[in-house]
């Protein structure tokens, strides 16, 4: 039994451990993550299975874990001062495809294969290369695709029309809960924000799941759902 708790409290560690690790480096999801990046997160994760699980030594793995993770950290900081350093390390951008040219050398250094590289310009809609005008490697292996002018989409501007100013939305209320600090800093009292869900025909907070403005305004609310759905259109 005490080997139990051990490990209980081993394993409490290790995430607690790789929490803080995580809240130091960064919170970039997986997909912006370079090679580098990669290769720690799997190292990390290792050595904490690793000292949830060595009972005997587990202060050696708390330890070494520390190290690594304060070692990336650093490497981390230094490589945003260093563009040497960031190019060593995450490698720079490469050129597939640029005015219909198809750069095969490049596809054997990216380790792409044409079929793979028509894949992902289909996944993204373009089944037609002659709509590119270039695909660029980015260095967290992610394809960015540079549409033809012509093919891009219209935007205002093309159209000769001046739209309002765009502004981010704030949250107000969420699961029945006013935001205060949100609130305020959007320039609203709680008399706007009650007149506002007056209006959508809501009377509680607590009715309320997410209410939302922006500075223009406007307003959004929806009601709370507790009932489930009984009719899925993805079953």
């Amino acid at each position: 039994m005490p080997d139990i708790f051990k490990v209980i409290g081993t394993s409490l560690l290790s995430l607690a451990v790789l929490f803080l690790l995580c809240r130091l480096n960064g919170q970039r999801q997986i997909s912006q993550m370079s090679l580098f990046d990669y290769i720690n997160s799997i190292t990390i994760g290792s050595i904490a299975a690793e000292l949830a699980t060595d009972l005997e030594n587990w202060q050696r793995t708390l330890t070494a874990m520390a190290v690594y993770g304060a070692a990336i950290a650093l490497i981390g900081y230094l490589t945003c001062k260093s563009l040497g350093l960031r190019k060593l390390l995450n490698g720079t951008p490469l050129l597939l495809f640029e005015n219909g040219n198809l750069y095969k050398a490049n596809l054997l250094r990216a380790k792409l294969d044409v079929n793979e590289f028509l894949t992902q310009c289909r996944v993204v809609g373009y089944h037609d290369l002659s709509q590119l005008a270039a695909v660029v490697l980015e260095t967290n292996g992610q394809l960015s695709f540079l549409p033809k002018a012509e093919q891009r989409p219209a935007t205002p501007q093309d159209l000769g029309l001046t739209p309002p100013p765009a502004s981010l939305w704030a949250d107000l209320i969420l699961d029945g809960k006013i935001l205060t600090k949100n609130l305020a800093a959007a320039g609203r009292e709680e008399r706007w924000l009650r007149q506002q869900l007056s209006r959508c025909g809501i009377g509680q907070i607590s009715e309320v799941f997410l209410a939302m403005c922006d500075r223009a305004g406007n307003f959004q609310a929806y009601r709370k759902q507790e009932e489930p759905v009984k009719k899925d259109l993805f079953e």
